[in-house]
């Protein structure tokens, strides 16, 4: 755990990618699409950045290759990924710092207005 809270805080484009994996396995460019959504157009990957970053987390066992659970008439292998536990508690950690900062804010602010 200790070694999952220096990683914090994550970069947005890791947070999204994590959170677009947290209901289950997507591909690279559903996950692209979710990233997208989720940070209402703020965070756009290129391909390039995308799989860098997968790379990334594959290499810190953070997300994981799975089966294709979808299936494929296409002759072009698409490759899916999703959390591990490990990549679970790094996105819950980060939430959970989130949460934090936000009632920080709020009861500061809270504060100044009374």
């Amino acid at each position: 755990m200790d070694d999952i809270l220096s990683q914090l805080p994550l970069r947005e484009p890791t947070f999204f990618i994590l959170l677009s994996l947290s209901p289950g396995p997507k591909h690279g460019y559903a996950i692209l699409k979710e990233v997208n959504n989720l940070s209402e157009g703020r965070v756009k990957l290129s391909t390039g950045t995308l799989y860098g970053a997968i790379k990334r987390l594959l290499d810190q066992d953070w997300i994981r290759r799975v089966d294709d659970p979808i299936p494929n008439d296409s002759d072009r292998e698409r490759k899916f990924y999703d959390l591990t536990e490990l990549g679970r508690r790094a996105l819950n950690s980060e939430i959970a710092r989130l949460r934090k900062l936000v009632s920080v804010a709020v009861s500061k602010t809270a504060e100044e207005s009374s």
